[in-house]
């Protein structure tokens, strides 16, 4: 049997032409209207007839019991295990969500209404979707069969305002030195590839990490779901991926993109993540001129990354292992690992040079690293200590007019 918010929505829908444009405004005016003829509504606390409304309106415009959550700026993540089972991370802390949608029918409506938004398609035949909600948030969707206990849906959420290196740099994240170290780096070019584990802030530093290229370069993004928010580039193209068609046609991947990019006159590709076959074409573009360049992978340490670049160019491209690494050594200059510590921290816990090539392996060149200090108030106290001897590779320093002194004080 419906509830009675379940009733009072299907009055709500028989106002509207749902298949036309309906804004908000016009929506509120259908709801006001339905409370009024209600009877049980009036004699309602007008308190408790505001709260009908409100829920009336995020079940037909927003993400119903998910509109709660989504709007508290302190929540980070939201995961839905079927309509009962909701999760939320708030200030690095998992907590149960007491609230729960009214049906599995009402969540699978949310979750066809969030793909809508970002122009995807979800269903049985396509059960596994990655998105992006207005406000920038990242989502993830798992429809059954594959998910056994209903939709699962996660949302990884952003802060409104990008986050600055400044700010990263408040909270801890990184040293002011070695962030200084990475600005100099960016501006002279160095091709940078920022490592970490899943939640360890890998976009958030990629973002923070773009505002230090210089004004007047041409910039091109490529994403699954675009989710960077890059500052102070005027010449910024961005770029997304598109699934298939129910034909299987017309999909265009990130290897797609990437090769159409180095046909629009970048300066710079910043690739949001590598996970498979195009990593050899970020490695290609890194090798033919595109100085500069930026992008992300999953990867447990610096060596663990540099196997999985290895991996993934393989999955693409039948080439002997030795001539991928020389790829890798000449591509990519700087690695930046980044971690979640045990309080819930997020930090830059190692920058590394590529160095070069030794007896056919990759040699890493330790330039800053995370050294623990103990533990105060549930809070890791730490400093990246530099512990370079200097850069390796000095050719896009020189040539940018920059002395090595500056690097390391």
């Amino acid at each position: 049997m419906k509830n009675w918010n379940d009733e009072l929505q299907a009055l709500v829908v028989e106002k509207l032409d749902m298949g036309k444009s309906v804004d908000d405004a016009l929506i509120s005016r259908a709801i006001d209207d339905v409370l009024v003829q209600q009877k049980r509504a009036m004699y309602l606390p007008l308190a408790r007839r505001f709260q009908y409304k409100k829920e009336l309106f995020d079940s037909l415009r927003r993400l119903d019991v998910l509109s709660e959550v989504s709007d508290d700026p302190e929540v980070t993540e939201i995961m839905v295990n079927g309509p009962d089972h909701i999760f939320i991370e708030k200030g690095g802390k998992l907590e149960k969500f007491e609230r729960g949608f009214s049906s599995r029918k009402k969540l699978e409506d949310v979750v066809q209404q969030m793909a809508a938004v970002a122009n995807r398609r979800v269903n049985e035949a396509n059960p596994i979707v990655d998105a992006r909600l207005k406000d920038g948030s990242r989502v993830n969707i798992v429809l059954p069969p594959i998910a056994l206990d209903g939709p699962v849906v996660t949302i990884r959420r952003f802060s409104e305002e990008p986050i600055s290196m400044e700010r990263l740099i408040q909270w801890g994240s990184i040293s002011r030195e070695a962030a200084e170290f990475l600005k100099i780096m960016v501006i002279c070019g160095y091709n940078i590839f920022i490592s970490g584990g899943t939640g360890s802030g890998k976009t958030t530093f990629l973002g923070a990490l773009a505002e230090y290229i210089p004004a007047g370069e041409r910039v091109i993004t490529i994403e699954d779901s675009a989710e960077l928010r890059l500052v102070g580039v005027d010449n910024l193209v961005r770029l997304e991926t598109r699934m298939a068609n129910l034909e299987g046609k017309y999909e265009v991947t990130i290897r797609d993109l990437i090769r159409n990019a180095l046909r629009q006159r970048p300066d710079r590709i910043i690739v949001g993540e590598i996970r498979s076959k195009e990593a050899f074409d970020m490695l290609n573009a890194m090798n033919t001129g595109h100085d500069g360049s930026l992008s992300t992978g999953h990867a447990n340490s610096p060596k663990d990354m540099l196997s999985r670049i290895e991996m993934m160019v393989l999955m693409g491209m039948d080439l002997p292992l030795a001539a991928v690494r020389r790829q890798i050594a000449s591509g990519i200059d700087l690695l930046v690992h980044l971690g979640r510590l045990r309080d819930k921290s997020r930090r830059v816990l190692e920058i590394e040079e590529i160095a070069g090539l030794e007896d056919e392996k990759i040699v890493l060149n330790p330039l800053y690293r995370f050294v623990e200090e103990g533990e105060a108030d549930g809070k890791i106290k730490g400093t990246l200590v530099c512990c370079a001897k200097g850069l390796v590779h000095k050719e896009k320093l020189q040539a940018a007019g920059y002395d090595e002194a500056v690097l390391f004080h």
